[in-house]
C-alpha cells in the first residue's frame, strides 16, 4: 500500500495514489474517446465537449452517491465537499455520466448510443486504473480470506484499523489479516470487460449494444465482487450493498435495452451511419 505516491519537491504538497490514477484514468478516457468518436462520425470539437461533460457529471455522480450512502458520517455542510478524506463510488460516476452524456448529447445534437459506444470503452479503462489506485490506498478491501492469493494490508490501512476495532488482530500486529484483493478482481473486471465492449463495437447491429454489454457485464460481476467486499462506507438497500443493488437492475436495464436495440434493427442489419470499429 502506497497511499501517497511521493512529495512534490520545494511545496512538499503530497501526490496521493488514487487521484494519480484517477487523473490517468480522464487521460486515457480522453484519448480513447475522441479516437472512437471520430471514427464513427461525431465532430472532434462536440466529442471534446461531451467527453467534458459527462466526466465532470461523472465525477460529481460519484461523491453525490457517496454522500447519500454516509449521511451519518458527514461533518456539516463541509463534509460533503471534503474530498480529500475520500470518498467517490464508481456506480455514481456512471449513473452521473450517463445522465450527463444524455443532456450534452441531446444539446449537442450527437446521437447518444453512438456517443456512448464511443465512451463506454474508456469506462473499462477507467475502472481498471482507479481500481489500482484503490489497491494503493488500501480502500474497497475485501473480506477475510484464506485463499492463496489474499492480500494484507500495513497498520494505518483501513483494513488493519477495521480488523484492531473489531478485535480480530492486536494493535501491534504487523499487517491485516489476509482479504480478497477486491481492487485487483475489478482491475481484471476492467480489462475483461474492455476486451468485451471492443468486439460488440466490432461487431454490433446497433448503436448502444457496446453500452448494453457493458451495463450487464459489469452489474453481475460487481454485485459477485460485492459479496466478497468488507469495507463498511457502501449503504445498504435491504439485504444487499447500494452497488449490489444498483448492479442488479443496471443489468437488467441494459438485458432489456440490448433486446430492444436487436427487435428493432432491419432485416439487413447494420449499424446505418455508425461504422463498426
Amino acid at each position: 500500500m502506497h497511499r501517497i505516491l511521493f512529495e512534490l519537491p520545494f511545496v512538499r504538497l503530497p501526490v496521493y495514489a488514487y487521484g494519480t490514477m484517477l487523473y490517468l484514468s480522464l487521460l486515457v478516457g480522453w484519448m480513447l474517446t475522441l479516437h472512437l468518436a471520430e471514427r464513427d462520425g461525431i465532430p472532434r470539437r462536440l466529442a471534446r465537449i461531451c467527453f467534458l461533460v459527462t466526466a465532470v457529471a461523472a465525477l460529481l455522480g460519484a461523491r453525490l452517491l457517496f454522500v447519500v450512502t454516509n449521511l451519518d458520517a458527514m461533518r456539516g455542510i463541509g463534509g460533503i465537499f471534503d474530498v480529500a478524506s475520500g470518498g467517490l463510488v464508481a456506480y455514481g460516476g456512471f449513473l452521473g455520466g450517463l445522465a450527463g452524456a444524455m443532456a450534452c448529447c441531446r444539446v449537442a445534437k450527437v446521437p447518444f448510443l453512438v456517443w456512448a459506444d464511443c465512451a463506454v470503452p474508456s469506462l473499462c479503462t477507467g475502472l481498471a486504473l482507479t481500481r489500482i489506485g484503490c489497491l494503493l490506498a488500501g480502500c474497497d478491501y475485501g473480506a477475510p480470506s484464506q485463499l492463496p492469493w489474499a492480500v494484507r494490508f500495513p497498520p494505518g490501512s483501513p483494513a488493519f484499523e477495521a480488523h484492531v476495532a473489531q478485535g480480530r488482530i492486536a494493535g501491534d500486529a504487523l499487517a491485516s489479516l489476509p482479504v480478497h484483493p477486491t481492487q485487483i478482481y475489478e482491475v481484471g473486471a476492467g480489462i475483461g470487460l474492455l476486451a468485451v465492449v471492443l468486439l460488440f463495437r466490432r461487431d454490433r447491429y446497433s448503436a448502444g449494444e457496446a453500452l448494453a454489454a457493458f451495463g450487464m457485464g459489469y452489474g453481475v460481476v460487481r454485485a459477485m465482487i460485492e459479496i466478497v467486499r468488507a469495507d463498511p462506507q457502501r449503504g445498504w438497500v435491504g439485504p444487499l450493498s447500494t452497488s449490489q443493488f444498483i448492479g442488479l437492475v443496471t443489468a437488467a436495464a441494459a438485458l432489456g435495452l440490448f433486446q430492444w436495440l436487436r427487435a428493432r434493427r432491419g432485416p439487413g442489419g447494420g449499424c446505418g451511419a455508425v461504422r463498426a470499429w
